[in-house]
């Protein structure tokens, strides 16, 4: 009995060291869940085609960001990221704030997203924003117009002009204007020749609104960003022939349309046109 015993004992004391490995195992688990924690660290770009945009990257994600004007402070509850220096930038560069831009709440993000080709938002340009309503999209073409730029933000709702108002206290860049975009001449002080004109109105008018307001402000050469409503137009017809139709409304009026996407699926029956005001003709060369 006393040479089982011994046996016995030792072999539970050989089970014991095998637990003991299994628990080493287990540490290098853990190990590998933090190597993946790190590669997961988010990484803000510019956007490759749009200068004032960027791009947040987590993985395998993206997410359209703007650059925060005001620091600390979000519009409607976005998320903010703070990050590091981005391309081009020395590694001694301070941490800037972003906030997420959504393309659910801002159909020039959706545009973005989207795939238009041009985008005639970018830092320094004065813009005319027709249908700011409280804010929401005017707050990031402000931050992408930068100090340097203007963003004179018409909204007709005295409900979502207030919180319109408001947003612009903390952002010198903005101009609120409550007014209806029908009658660009009740504004006619308040705006300068800009360089582009960005209009999400739903009327059953919108090129005829568009086309106004360009014949008041926009400069020769300039650009405009538009997003068509279908259903707002006539709901009875398909909304490929309404895009045509009103594609064809800005030709007449010296808007020169140059691309049209459409903002599905984020938007349905929604297109965005992108096109020139007027252009200015190009000087030949001197042979």
């Amino acid at each position: 009995m006393g040479k089982g015993g011994g046996k016995k004992g030792d072999g539970k004391g050989g089970k014991g060291g095998k637990k003991g490995g299994k628990g080493g195992k287990k540490g290098g688990k853990g190990g590998k869940k933090g190597g993946k924690g790190g590669l997961a660290a988010v990484v803000v770009t510019p956007h490759l085609r749009f200068e004032g945009f960027y791009l947040s990257k987590k993985g395998n994600e993206q997410t359209l960001m703007s650059l925060n004007m005001v620091p600390g402070v979000s519009v409607y509850g976005e998320k903010r990221i703070s990050a590091g220096p981005t391309e081009g930038e020395g590694p001694d560069a301070e941490k800037k704030e972003y906030r997420v831009w959504s393309p659910l709440r801002s159909k020039l993000a959706t545009g973005i997203v989207a795939g238009v080709k041009s985008c005639w938002v970018k830092p320094g340009a004065k813009v005319l924003y027709l249908g700011a309503a409280s804010g929401t999209s005017v707050s990031h073409v402000s931050d992408v117009v930068g100090p340097t730029g203007w963003v004179y933000a018409v909204e007709f709702s005295p409900r979502s002009g207030r919180d319109l108002v408001e947003m612009t206290k903390r952002r010198p860049n903005v101009v609120p204007i409550v007014e209806d975009a029908r009658y660009p001449l009740r504004y006619r002080m308040l705006v300068p020749m800009v360089d582009c004109i960005f209009m999400d109105v739903a009327q059953p008018d919108q090129s005829r609104i568009l086309a106004l307001n360009a014949q008041y402000f926009l400069k020769n050469g300039g650009h405009f960003m538009i997003s068509i409503k279908a259903n707002c137009i006539d709901s009875t017809l398909a909304a490929g022939v309404i895009y045509d139709e009103e594609v064809r409304k800005m030709k007449e009026a010296n808007l020169k349309p140059k691309e049209l996407v459409t903002l599905e699926p984020f938007e349905r029956d929604h297109a965005m046109v992108v096109g020139e005001y007027r252009p200015v003709p190009k000087k030949k060369k001197e042979e």
